[in-house]
């Protein structure tokens, strides 16, 4: 077994310390929007949509610049920049619309980075590396969201007193202030460290490229469908943070299932990554498409008791797909278009999120906060079928 390149593991653990930051915020979003900027769950869909939106839109155009002008490195810098400047608006927000605008410019961060990163993971790597560099990516990355979530725990649970055991969320808006103005502070060092990565511009090619998104080959297409009807069941996770504290968690509880999510992510993601280049990769996505839909019902019909393993499981399925999923976008994407492939990878998720988030809130305000999970793991049946009737088998290797 080769090892992996020194620039895969820079990239992770640039990751790790940006999402230290992130976490810190992620999982006391729906809590604080909800519980004490007062809005609705429709209003947290749209935030969430719309900031998924424009990670999708930014990741596009990122992507196809930085395969344009073959220099990766200035978008992932200005992408974990900017985030700690929407992490500050946040801490100031008053009001939900300020909230969105924050996250707005968070997302902007996002989408700048993701595709140039991913692209410059693919770069330095071979084929059969392709499913443990993108698993260790997301197992650090996954690792510094645990170490978020647990810091975000602890300090709520300090800086909100002892929890009264019934579930019900401060509206104080102080503890959450607090820990965003942290969260981004320590978004700084991820940005740090991003000057340790050396970008690796490709030559000009010998004869003009051909730019359309239509140079892209068919089974490139063909992956991209697929994964885009399992998108459409995949709403924000907000909703599943909003739903355990609904069954009767206090915010500090809500934190720790999400960090025991997180530990079956971090743990689970190498792994799978390295078993997907072995058995391949659509095997692993289809098991993962599995326990999604199982972990859909389960948060549909959550109880105390119930809610804890979901989060686990739910680890489980991120793990098997998120960091697979993009080996699998890089085994049929050519290397001189690996930008604009992610790029259009993550506009597509991007816009179904938008949809499946926007509608998940409208089935919670109008119908019950069960329903969104009913609705999300009957769209995840529908991909498996829709696997099974086309059986893309092994997506073929690009050097």
């Amino acid at each position: 077994m080769t090892k992996l390149p020194r620039q895969v593991w820079l990239l992770s653990a640039v990751s790790f310390f940006a999402d230290v930051s992130s976490e810190m915020i992620y999982p006391l979003l729906p809590l604080f929007i909800v519980a004490v900027l007062g809005a609705s769950a429709t209003a947290m869909g749209w935030i969430e949509g719309l900031a998924q939106g424009t990670v999708a839109l930014v990741s596009a155009w990122a992507g196809l610049r930085s395969d344009r002008y073959r220099r990766r490195m200035p978008w992932v810098r200005a992408g974990y920049g900017l985030p700690v400047i929407g992490k500050a608006i946040l801490a100031a927000a008053s009001a939900w619309p300020i909230v969105l605008f924050g996250r707005t410019v968070d997302r902007i961060g996002k989408g700048f980075r993701g595709s140039p990163r991913d692209a410059m993971i693919a770069d330095v790597i071979t084929p059969d590396q392709r499913g443990r560099a993108f698993g260790l990516h997301r197992a650090l990355d996954t690792a510094g969201a645990l170490v978020g979530v647990i810091v975000a725990a602890i300090l709520l649970y300090w800086l909100s007193g002892t929890p009264d055991g019934t579930g019900a969320p401060s509206t104080d808006a102080r503890p959450y202030r607090i820990i965003f103005a942290i969260a981004a502070a320590m978004g700084l060092c991820a940005v740090a460290l991003t000057f340790l990565v050396k970008d690796r511009p490709e030559p000009a090619p010998a004869k003009p490229e051909e730019t359309g998104t239509l140079a892209l080959p068919a089974a490139y297409w063909k992956v991209l469908a697929i994964l885009l009807v399992f998108s459409l069941a995949n709403s924000s996770d907000t909703f599943l943070l909003l739903r355990a504290q609904g069954v009767g968690l206090s915010a500090w509880a809500v934190v720790a299932a999400y960090a025991m999510y997180n530990v079956l992510y971090a743990a689970v993601s190498y792994p799978a990554g390295a078993l997907s280049d072995r058995w391949g990769r659509w095997r692993v996505i289809a098991v993962g498409w599995v326990i999604y839909a199982v972990v859909y019902a389960l948060f549909a019909s959550a109880t105390l008791t119930t809610i804890w393993p979901a989060f686990c499981a739910y680890g489980i399925y991120m793990a098997l797909t998120d960091g697979v999923g993009k080996a699998l976008i890089a085994d049929v994407a050519p290397k001189q278009h690996r930008g604009r492939a992610m790029g259009i990878f993550y506009l597509g998720t991007g816009i179904t999120t938008i949809a499946s988030s926007v509608i998940a809130g409208l089935l919670w305000d109008r119908i019950s906060p069960s329903a969104p999970f009913w609705l999300g793991a009957a769209t995840a049946v529908a991909a498996l079928l829709v696997l099974a009737i086309v059986r893309p088998g092994r997506a073929s290797s690009n050097a």
